[in-house]
């Protein structure tokens, strides 16, 4: 049985493949007996998935990258996935070529992370370097877009919140401010249209990527309808009281 380790490697598509001549010596048949195969049961074969077929400037092109020994006669080469592989040795039956399949599977085909072993040993760390750094980077990014703020954080929007309602009631002293119940649907006007426009249940749970946004939110929202028609007339009517002493 040949020793998948020592089989000469050929990647097509960023995956590897096997020349017939390969496929044939694996599972222990000829060639001529692959390709009676295929051409039998060919309506059952899919290009890009079960096989790969060379030509023209395909087939110059892997003649020129050395992968394999072709004859310069060669119209068209076929390279064998991984898939085909299993409809070869399915063809097939026997017990030998159902073995090499399985090491095939174990040693050669399971194997793709070879794209690169033609670069030098330099340019293979810096490819390496960039993969690692793109997983922390989608490790950080993930992590970003699932937490939520701290306590300090949580504090800080509430203290916000507090200022600007202050602010916007007219001051600790004004009559809509000290009205318990305008008060009450004030905050709870702001917290609602906040849930609203971030999607959350409660302002704890806002995203540590839109907390600066958050910020903004609470320090720029405004109340409306009926609810600033309550707190302009709360104010007002103080306004018509102080006129009249």
């Amino acid at each position: 049985m040949v020793n998948m380790n020592k089989l000469q490697i050929i990647n097509h598509n960023g995956q590897r493949v096997l020349t017939t001549a390969q496929l044939a010596e694996s599972l222990g048949t000829v060639t001529k007996l692959i390709s009676k195969n295929f051409e039998r049961n060919e309506n059952r074969y899919a290009e890009g998935k079960h096989f790969y077929a060379l030509k023209g400037d395909e087939l110059r092109s892997f003649k020129a990258s050395r992968q394999n020994d072709v004859s310069p006669n060669v119209n068209v080469i076929y390279l064998w996935t991984e898939k085909g592989a299993w409809m070869h040795a399915k063809s097939l039956g026997t017990d030998h070529a159902w073995d090499a399949y399985e090491m095939l599977i174990d040693d050669y085909y399971s194997v793709k992370s070879d794209i690169y072993t033609h670069l030098s040993q330099e340019l293979q760390a810096i490819f390496l370097l960039d993969k690692r750094t793109q997983a922390f980077e989608s490790r950080v990014e993930k992590l970003e877009n699932n937490t939520t703020i701290d306590y300090g954080q949580q504090n800080d929007l509430q203290m916000l919140a507090n200022k600007s309602i202050v602010s916007l009631l007219g001051g600790k002293d004004s009559p809509a401010y000290l009205d318990k119940t305008i008060r009450g649907e004030t905050y709870s006007a702001l917290w609602k249209d906040f849930k609203g426009y971030f999607n959350t249940n409660s302002y704890k749970n806002t995203l540590v990527k839109d907390f600066d946004k958050a910020r903004a939110y609470v320090h720029d929202w405004r109340p409306h309808g009926k609810l600033l028609r309550d707190i302009e007339q709360a104010n007002a009517q103080m306004s018509m009281e102080a006129q009249l002493i």
